[in-house]
């Protein structure tokens, strides 16, 4: 099982992304100079490469990575039983900060079904904001003449979709906190 269905087509704008940046660095490619930005730092492109297919598709090759990582987050998160979910029957293990139970021990546990989708989508949007990103890094990798210079906005262009996407991810974390905690049977 890849993803529930509600939480695939969240990778549809991943998929969409990796194939713009593919096809994109594959009509550059033949265009691109013999030396390509390897680093951009504060003040400009600040190391160089010689152009070959792994340093120009850097960023696509990470983005492809991101991409594997955080949608086996997401099915792992969709596959781990919600502790409202889990029997009342397990023996307590003790009060204190990580539940009262073995079953319970994991602070990460989504506590609803549906707060582990929308935590699974909130990580699939994260990924789009990562290739967003990654994107407009491909812009400066695959410029047609070696300039030194880059734009004052892009720390700012590449920044910002990588915050946004986490303030979605933190705000969904948060959300599923704020639901009532699990009310295991008394100890009276």
């Amino acid at each position: 099982m890849l993803l529930s269905s509600p939480a695939r087509l969240w990778l549809l704008p991943n998929a969409a992304l990796l194939t713009a940046a593919s096809i994109w660095g594959i009509v550059r490619y033949p265009h691109l100079p013999g030396r390509i930005p390897q680093h951009i730092g504060i003040d400009g492109v600040d190391a160089w490469t010689n152009r070959s297919v792994g340093s120009a598709f850097a960023l696509v090759f990470v983005h492809i990575g991101v991409t594997v990582l955080l949608t086996a987050c997401a099915e792992l998160t969709l596959r781990v039983t919600p502790s409202s979910e889990l029997p009342d029957d397990i023996a307590p293990a003790g009060n204190g900060p990580f539940g009262n139970g073995p079953a319970r021990s994991s602070l990460n546990r989504p506590r609803t079904r549906a707060s582990a989708v929308r935590s699974a989508r909130a990580l699939l949007a994260l990924n789009a904001c990562v290739g967003i990103s990654l994107l407009i890094g491909c812009a400066v990798l695959w410029r047609s003449t070696p300039e030194r210079d880059v734009s004052g906005w892009l720390f700012t262009a590449m920044v910002v979709p990588i915050l946004a996407g986490t303030a979605l991810t933190v705000a969904s974390a948060l959300r599923d906190r704020r639901t009532p905690a699990y009310e295991g049977p008394s100890r009276n």
